[in-house]
């Protein structure tokens, strides 16, 4: 009888054993799923990402176009269900970002639509240029502004070896062609670019600026070094009174600055415009350049170094000369009396040298000098031509500079220049 107390004791104490181990997993799988569900409930939503223009569109649907020729902004906004009332707010709050009537042809432009049966715009995007752009929001009131992409700046470094031309070196080392004009400007003034030859070589530090991933220029020349005729030139960047240029290893600028005006005396009497009345034609045509009144026989002063390209009688331009400064900059003097003596094509010149006389030659009411700039082959405003100066590196900087020449030269004698085997 003891025995069987005993038993069932020990059974009743088993199954209370039993009763407490599952009550406990019970309690710890509620505690582990309580403390799951409340991470979950702690666990923000996901988060948007503003797009490349700097709004929230992940709910929108996104068109991508191109302004169409002879296209206007309220061409487009009448296409995407904008009225009228609505299309002149629009124009009037745009006018201090974008000029509408000048939206150009083949420019980017981007619609944003609520996902309804009207596809209400929401927003209007237009990309004045790959990192400028206006974003008209149009969700609640009209709202207009501006802004840029975010430019993404790496560094690279090309070398090459002239064997044609300085283009087709660099497109055999997948450069970019907008390379080579950068470096024709840095070295215009020391370099012929017209006249290089089998064998010069260069290298060049320099940057690539990324818009969304994709290249979309060269950015500042970083450093750069030429070799022409077996003569070494070299660029190194430094800023000195607030100005970004370009120094030899001397501290010298690379730059020269051209004369403010090619006479030491007379008035402006026309300025540069893309559309003038002609004194003479009675027609509305660009005048390119600017005049300067002044009796006739007043010297004529070539306004930088370089070699006489042109001259002659030419129709309305009458007896002119043109001087070839290198190969970034030229001049060119027209309605001259005569020429200054023993001026002849193929002539060098210096700069403040006489190459002529004011005249009336061609169309012209009176004597006056029309002086034109050209950069890159297209006329400039003589008068709002930007050349840095061409002051050395001054004393109080000279340590400073040195620091950044050394630095340089350390980094271009690393780039190896390509080899170039000749076929057999």
């Amino acid at each position: 009888m003891k025995t069987n107390k005993n038993t069932r004791t020990f059974i009743r104490f088993f199954h209370l054993l039993i009763g407490i181990t599952f009550v406990s997993i019970l309690l710890s799988v509620w505690l582990q799923c309580s403390d799951s569900d409340s991470k979950i409930a702690q666990e923000p939503a996901q988060k948007q990402i503003p797009n490349s223009f700097g709004f929230y569109s992940d709910s929108l649907d996104h068109q991508t176009n191109f302004v169409a020729k002879n296209e206007t902004l309220s061409d487009i906004l009448l296409k995407h269900g904008i009225s009228a009332s609505d299309i002149n707010q629009i124009v009037d709050k745009a006018q201090p970002y974008l000029d509408v009537k000048k939206i150009v042809a083949g420019n980017v432009y981007h619609a944003f639509t609520f996902d309804d049966s009207l596809s209400t715009l929401a927003y209007f995007v237009y990309e004045k240029s790959p990192s400028d752009f206006v974003v008209f929001n149009l969700k609640d009131s009209i709202h207009v502004y501006e802004s840029e992409k975010e430019i993404v700046i790496n560094e690279n470094q090309k070398s090459a070896v002239i064997d044609q031309s300085l283009w087709v070196s660099l497109m055999n080392v997948d450069a970019s062609p907008e390379l080579a004009i950068k470096l024709s400007q840095i070295f215009a003034w020391q370099i012929d670019f017209y006249h290089l030859q089998k064998g010069d070589n260069f290298k060049v530090i320099y940057e690539e600026l990324f818009i969304d991933n994709k290249f979309f220029a060269i950015g500042k020349i970083l450093g750069a070094y030429f070799n022409h005729s077996g003569k070494d030139f070299f660029a190194v960047p430094f800023t000195q009174d607030s100005v970004f240029q370009y120094f030899d290893e001397d501290g010298n600028s690379l730059r020269k600055a051209f004369l403010k005006a090619p006479l030491e005396f007379g008035r402006i009497s026309s300025r540069y415009s893309k559309s003038r009345l002609h004194p003479v034609l009675k027609k509305r045509r660009p005048h390119l350049g600017v005049d300067y009144a002044a009796p006739v026989g007043t010297p004529v002063r070539s306004t930088g170094d370089g070699v006489v390209s042109e001259m002659g009688y030419n129709g309305g331009a009458g007896r002119f000369v043109k001087v070839r400064h290198n190969s970034v900059y030229t001049t060119m003097y027209l309605h001259l009396s005569k020429y200054a003596k023993s001026l002849k094509k193929g002539a060098r010149v210096q700069q403040g040298q006489v190459i002529g006389y004011v005249g009336s030659t061609g169309l012209s009411t009176g004597p006056h000098l029309d002086y034109r700039f050209f950069v890159n082959g297209s006329a400039v405003d003589p008068l709002k031509v930007e050349v840095p100066p061409s002051h050395p590196i001054k004393d109080e900087l000279r340590v400073e500079y040195e620091i950044q020449r050394d630095s340089v030269m350390k980094m271009l004698d690393k780039i190896e220049l390509p080899v170039i085997t000749n076929p057999a």
